[in-house]
């Protein structure tokens, strides 16, 4: 797997690079594949979520799947977009540690470049299960248990 992680976002408490390179790989797997990580500020994210969601202010994660023409050969699966001030904020708000909600987002992101989705209930508990399955495996604790 190759990654590429740009961390424009000014902050302190952004993981290191291993720690997203195996949240990454925990997610996709070991394939041959090239994934991009890029961590923001909010004004950066709420200028992404209102151009590509149409969605008024910051969120924590949006992934952008490459999409892949028929005539190109690519290994490239797509960007993740964390927003570090977000992440720390819902962290501090969910009684969790910075670290697994870093973790659960970089993982969210990361199966969202798969396909998976959460648009109805269905799509939403199959992802929760993998996030919960890969996030357990990691050593953190479930991402949806009730603090």
């Amino acid at each position: 797997m190759e990654l590429t992680i740009q961390d424009v976002s000014g902050y302190d408490g952004v993981p290191d690079n291993v720690a997203i390179r195996d949240w990454v790989a925990a997610a996709l797997g070991a394939e041959d594949i090239n994934v991009t990580v890029r961590i923001v500020d909010e004004e950066e994210m709420t200028e992404l979520n209102q151009r590509y969601r149409h969605k008024t202010g910051s969120t924590n994660v949006l992934s952008f799947p490459y999409e892949k023409l028929p005539s190109v050969e690519t290994n490239f699966l797509g960007d993740i977009v964390v927003c570090a001030p977000v992440v720390e904020r819902e962290a501090r708000e969910q009684n969790k540690t910075q670290l697994s909600h870093w973790a659960h987002m970089v993982v969210h992101g990361a199966l969202h470049l798969q396909g998976y989705d959460h648009e109805n209930d269905e799509q939403a508990a199959e992802m929760e299960r993998l996030e919960t399955s890969i996030l357990m495996q990691l050593g953190f604790p479930a991402p949806y248990a009730i603090a």
